[in-house]
Order: C-alpha cells, then sequence, then structure tokens
C-alpha cells in the first residue's frame, strides 16, 4: 500500500501531467468526438459507470467506438465496431477523455484499470489493496492485455475466460503493482503505452 506521501507525489504527478497535455488534446478530443458522434449516430462522448478507488462508482469518459451496445458480450462488440471505431480503440485514442476524469481526481494516469460493476467491487480480503488506489488509464496489467479483445474472440466461452483466467491475473499483477509502486515505474509505463 502506498503511504501518504507517494500518494500525494502520485497525484502531484498525475495533475502536473495532465495540466501540461490538455493544450495538446483538447482539439483533437473535441474532433474525433463530433467524428464519433457522426459515425454510430449518437452522442461521441460515452460516459459509463465504473469502479474507483474505495470501491466508489464513478462516470468515466471515453470517445465512443461501438454502434449503440455498451455491455461487455465481446462478440457484439466486434459486430457493432465502426472501421473508426476499431482505430480508435487499437490507438487507445478512445482514451483522451479519461484525461478530464484525472484532473477530477478519479483516476491517475497510471494505475489498475477501472473495470464495470461486479468485479474491483467483488474483491475479497488482501485483494482488496487494489481498491486503495485511483484507478489507471494504463498500467501493467493493461500493457499485458492490450490485445484482450483479441484474447477473448479466441474463447469459446469469452465471459468465462474473462471471469476465471485474464481477471484474477489482472489482480495479481496489479496487487505488485501496488507492493513496488515508484514514479519512475508508472513513467516508464506512461512511455510504454504511448510509444509501445
Amino acid at each position: 500500500m502506498l503511504t501518504k506521501k507517494q500518494q500525494r507525489t502520485k497525484r502531484l504527478f498525475d495533475i502536473s501531467l495532465a495540466i501540461l497535455v490538455l493544450p495538446f488534446v483538447i482539439i483533437p478530443v473535441l474532433l474525433l468526438l463530433l467524428i464519433a458522434t457522426l459515425v454510430t449516430g449518437a452522442n461521441g462522448l460515452f460516459v459509463q459507470t465504473r469502479i474507483g478507488q474505495f470501491g466508489k462508482a464513478f462516470q468515466l469518459y471515453k470517445i465512443r467506438s461501438l454502434r449503440g451496445t455498451s455491455h461487455r458480450d465481446i462478440v457484439a462488440i466486434k459486430n457493432s465496431t465502426t472501421a473508426f471505431g476499431r482505430w480508435l480503440r487499437n490507438s487507445k485514442l478512445d482514451e483522451l477523455p479519461q484525461l478530464f476524469n484525472v484532473l477530477k481526481g478519479e483516476m491517475s494516469w497510471v494505475g489498475p484499470r477501472p473495470d464495470v460493476p461486479g468485479y474491483a467491487d467483488k474483491l475479497k480480503g488482501e485483494d482488496r489493496v487494489i481498491l486503495n488506489l485511483k484507478p489507471g488509464i494504463t498500467g501493467p496489467a493493461t500493457l499485458k492485455y492490450k490485445h484482450e479483445d483479441a484474447i477473448l474472440l479466441q474463447q469459446k466461452e469469452p465471459l468465462q475466460y474473462n471471469d476465471t483466467v485474464l481477471w484474477p491475473d489482472k489482480v495479481q499483477i496489479n496487487k505488485a503493482y501496488i507492493k513496488n509502486w515508484s514514479l519512475k515505474a508508472d513513467v516508464s509505463y506512461i512511455l510504454q503505452s504511448v510509444f509501445g
């Protein structure tokens, strides 16, 4: 678990980087939101309830990449993804609006990915240490499973595979991240996400 000093350092880094990056991404975000609205026929800003620090729900922002679906059915996601949506998801540009989640203090640049209700909020025992940290835009588990959709599409029972294989592994990765946290590691994860 991070000390109070480490948490303050992490938060200061988050705010500083967000303020630095914001002027460069605001116009691209607005353009991508407009394109997403035109392509999907719905509001280009996708808002979904996710579980955050201390198990509290918050509204996560993304650029909409799917036509009319918000559930975790991986086949439905594949079938409702436009070419623009696939490009957004592959490039991770759909995550750019989460910069505002960072500024609001709901997320961090690096940490466990915030999942939909039914996962992090159901953690038991020592696994709940993950909830002490703000969820992140990227992190070690996110990098390991950056092609998660493709992995799930290869499974006969995608949801079961996620719940019994991917999710438990992510929990262990995130626990190790918290145990070995350093600002240097956070910078490394961000660079890997951008250039990897």
